[in-house]
C-alpha cells in the first residue's frame, strides 16, 4: 500500500503508463542489440509529441537478445503498478516488424469483447503503436531491415492484476499494458469510465444480457445474492452511472440493475449523472417533497429537512410507514429510463450500509 500523501495543498503530479514503460525498455534494449550502447535512461516521444525520459534499472545483454527495465512511476494517482519494475526482452528475427509476446505478469485476452482478439497478449493498441515507431526508427538509424520480438513483463504482475478488473475482464496471468496518452493523470475519470465501457463491451460480446451496475463492495454482494450474477456481468461504476446509462446507447442490455447506497441512488433520482461528493450533494428538501407526496407529516417533513444524513432521513420516514426507499428508486428509474434505450429494461436498488435492500424499483412493473 502507498503511503498517504501529506495535508499541504500541492498540484498532483502526473506519471508515465505502462505503454510508456514498454517503449522505453523495448526501445534501450533494442538499442542495445543494434548498436552497442547499453544506457542508464531513455528518451521516448509520447503520441501528443512531448519527450520524457525515463530512468533505467538496468539494461543488459541476455543469452539470445537483450532486456531493459524501469520502476513505474504514476504520479500521485493511486495506480496499483506504481513502483512496479516493468521490463522488456528484444530478440532480432529476420522477417521486418514487430512481435509482441506476454512475458512473467502480463496478461493474455481469453474473452472476446476487448479491442485485442482472444490469444493476445493484453498489450493495447496505442502502446503497440508507440514501441512499432520506436523500434521502426532505431532500426532506419542502423541500416537495419530485419524484426523484433519484444517480450513485456511486470514483476509480480499477476498478484497485481487481482486488484484490477483484469480477471473480470477475461485478461488473465497478468496485468494489461495501457495508455492512450502516455501520461498518467491523477485520479483520472477518464480511465474509470473507459474500465466500465470495458466492462459492459465484454459482458454483452459474451452473452450476458443482465447487468448490474454496482456503486461499491456492498452493492456487488447485494447483487450476488439477489441473482448470482457471475463477476463478468458486475459493473463497478463506482459514482459514474451516467458512464453506464449513456454507453447503453451504444452497447445495449436486454435488462439493467442499479445497485447503490441510499444517499447515492437519491442523487440519481434527483438528475445527477455522477454521484461524487464534489460533484452532486444530497438534497433532503428534495427527500422531504417526496415525503410529503407519500402523506409523511408536517412534522416529519420538517424533520428529514434538518437530517444529518439521507440514512437518517430514511430511518425516520420509515418509522412513520412512509415508503421513502421505493419512492426514491422510482425516481432513479424514471431518470434512468430517460437516458437508456427503450428496449433497455432497468430497476433500481437502494441499499443501506450493510447491504440490507431498503428500497426498489423495477420497469417492468411500470405501465407503459
Amino acid at each position: 500500500m502507498r503511503d498517504e500523501t501529506g495535508e499541504q495543498p500541492a498540484p498532483l503530479r502526473s506519471g508515465l503508463t505502462t505503454g510508456s514503460c514498454a517503449t522505453a525498455t523495448s526501445l534501450a534494449a533494442a538499442r542495445l542489440l543494434l548498436g552497442n550502447v547499453a544506457s542508464d535512461a531513455v528518451q521516448i516521444v509520447l503520441p501528443k509529441g512531448k519527450q520524457v525520459t525515463l530512468r533505467l534499472e538496468f539494461c543488459r545483454l541476455t543469452g539470445d537478445g537483450a532486456e531493459a527495465g524501469t520502476l513505474k512511476d504514476a504520479g500521485d494517482d493511486p495506480d496499483v503498478t506504481h513502483g512496479a519494475l516493468l521490463y522488456s526482452q528484444v530478440r532480432l528475427s529476420a522477417e521486418p516488424g514487430v512481435c509482441f509476446f506476454a512475458g512473467t505478469g502480463v496478461g493474455t485476452v481469453t474473452r472476446p469483447g476487448l479491442v485485442l482478439a482472444v490469444g493476445e497478449p493484453a498489450i493495447n493498441p496505442v502502446p503497440r503503436r508507440m514501441m512499432t515507431e520506436h523500434l521502426t526508427q532505431l532500426a532506419a538509424e542502423h541500416g537495419y531491415s530485419g524484426g523484433f520480438e519484444v517480450t513485456i513483463n511486470v514483476e509480480n504482475g499477476e498478484a497485481l492484476a487481482l486488484k484490477t478488473m483484469n480477471p473480470r475482464l477475461g485478461i488473465l496471468g497478468g496485468l494489461s499494458i495501457l495508455g492512450t496518452s502516455g501520461i498518467v493523470r491523477p485520479f483520472s475519470c477518464a480511465a474509470y469510465i473507459a474500465s466500465i465501457h470495458q466492462g459492459i463491451d465484454v459482458a454483452s460480446t459474451n452473452g450476458y444480457q443482465h447487468i448490474a451496475a454496482c456503486t461499491g463492495n456492498a452493492s456487488e454482494d447485494t447483487m450476488r445474492q439477489v441473482y448470482a450474477l457471475p463477476d463478468i456481468a458486475l459493473i463497478e461504476m463506482g459514482d459514474f452511472v451516467g458512464a453506464v446509462l449513456k454507453h447503453l446507447r451504444k452497447v445495449p442490455v436486454a435488462r439493467l440493475s442499479l445497485c447503490g447506497g441510499f444517499g447515492k441512488i437519491s442523487k440519481l433520482a434527483a438528475g445527477h449523472m455522477d454521484l461524487h461528493s464534489r460533484h452532486s450533494s444530497i438534497d433532503l428538501e428534495q427527500l422531504a417533497d417526496w415525503a410529503a407526496a407519500l402523506g409523511a407529516s408536517i412534522e416529519l417533513q420538517a424533520q428529514i429537512r434538518q437530517a444529518n444524513t439521507s440514512q437518517q432521513a430514511l430511518a425516520m420516514a420509515s418509522a412513520e410507514g412512509i415508503g421513502l426507499g421505493d419512492a426514491v428508486c422510482a425516481h432513479a428509474l424514471a431518470f434512468a429510463r430517460s437516458v437508456v434505450p427503450d428496449q433497455v429494461s432497468v430497476e433500481v436498488f437502494a441499499i443501506d450500509r450493510q447491504g440490507g435492500i431498503v428500497g426498489h424499483a423495477d420497469s417492468r412493473a411500470v405501465a407503459p
